[in-house]
């Protein structure tokens, strides 16, 4: 092992994917403690707890932060070692996984997952870009993408929602939603260039996808240096119906009433939208996005 992480904390959600694959988190303990690491398992009932133990852990010093579940516990691994050396690894078992989908890791079997994960730690670590936003007194960094808009709507919804319990319930949230949904009024200010418009939604990505699979900036890259802005024009329920579903294959970005804009900072402005990064919730606009090049080390 030499040249490679000894001490690893294990970042475990329990309630992955409703729970369904609660087992992994112990799994991927004990297969690392076989090949020789000195692993430090954390999980709690809640994800506060659970931050507050991983905090903790990386500030005593550890070789790399593993994280078990989806993209909940992407994000809360992403803010505790964004800006630092240390590296994250990420064991796919929750109901997204897009971040895992982006860094081409198994994002649908935990079993080849942690095989994975034995290999990756044997290997250097990658450099990927992160986004460090501001809203309000705070700063969070996310890893996928920032919705506010449309998006940002559904994925509250799904998040309210208990069944279904798969991607399948991002779908079922996006047709409710559709029903009565109306264009906000937005101000974009992309690297400084002002602009007012209306707009079904406005994301700003980092990776390629969102609630597990929806490549909506499907150019997305993870390294360059920069991030995708993605606006959709107004359009009516017909059109939007229209649009969604080939946001799955990535085949929207010919439709008339889509754009895409690179950008090294974005701030967007509007009333009565929320914001999410990585699926968490951040709150209302107005927020101050900016890339961070090379800010997060991962394991893949």
């Amino acid at each position: 092992m030499t040249g490679t992480p000894k001490r690893l904390a294990v970042a475990v959600n329990p309630a992955a994917s409703f729970g369904r694959n609660r087992a992994v988190g112990p799994a991927v303990v004990d297969r690392l403690t076989r090949e020789g690491y000195d692993v430090t398992m954390l999980r709690e009932a809640n994800v506060e707890l659970l931050r507050r133990e991983a905090e903790q852990a990386v500030a005593l010093g550890t070789d790399g932060l593993v994280v078990v579940g989806g993209d909940g516990m992407v994000s809360l691994g992403v803010n505790l070692v964004a800006g630092t050396d240390i590296p994250l690894a990420i064991v796919a078992a929750g109901t997204g996984n897009d971040l895992a989908r982006g860094l081409d890791l198994p994002f649908d079997d935990p079993p080849l997952s942690i095989e994975v994960l034995v290999d990756a730690l044997r290997r250097a670590p990658r450099r990927i870009d992160a986004a460090r936003v501001r809203h309000g007194a705070l700063t969070t960094w996310y890893a996928g993408v920032l919705s506010a808009g449309f998006d940002a709507v559904v994925n509250e919804r799904a998040n309210r929602m208990l069944r279904p319990r798969g991607p399948s319930r991002y779908t079922l949230a996006l047709v409710r939603e559709l029903l009565i949904f109306r264009p906000r009024a937005y101000v974009i200010t992309i690297d400084g260039v002002r602009r007012e418009q209306r707009a079904m939604l406005v994301s700003v990505a980092n990776n390629r996808s969102i609630g597990g699979g929806m490549r909506i900036v499907p150019h997305a890259d993870l390294a360059d240096g920069a991030l995708d802005v993605f606006i959709v024009h107004p359009l009516g329920r017909v059109g939007l119906l229209r649009v969604f579903p080939k946001v799955y294959s990535g085949t929207h970005v010919e439709h008339p009433a889509v754009e895409f804009v690179r950008a090294r900072s974005v701030r967007i402005e509007a009333s009565d939208v929320v914001a999410f990064a990585d699926g968490e919730r951040l709150g209302a606009l107005p927020v101050d996005i900016e890339v961070v090049p090379g800010a997060l080390s991962v394991f893949v």
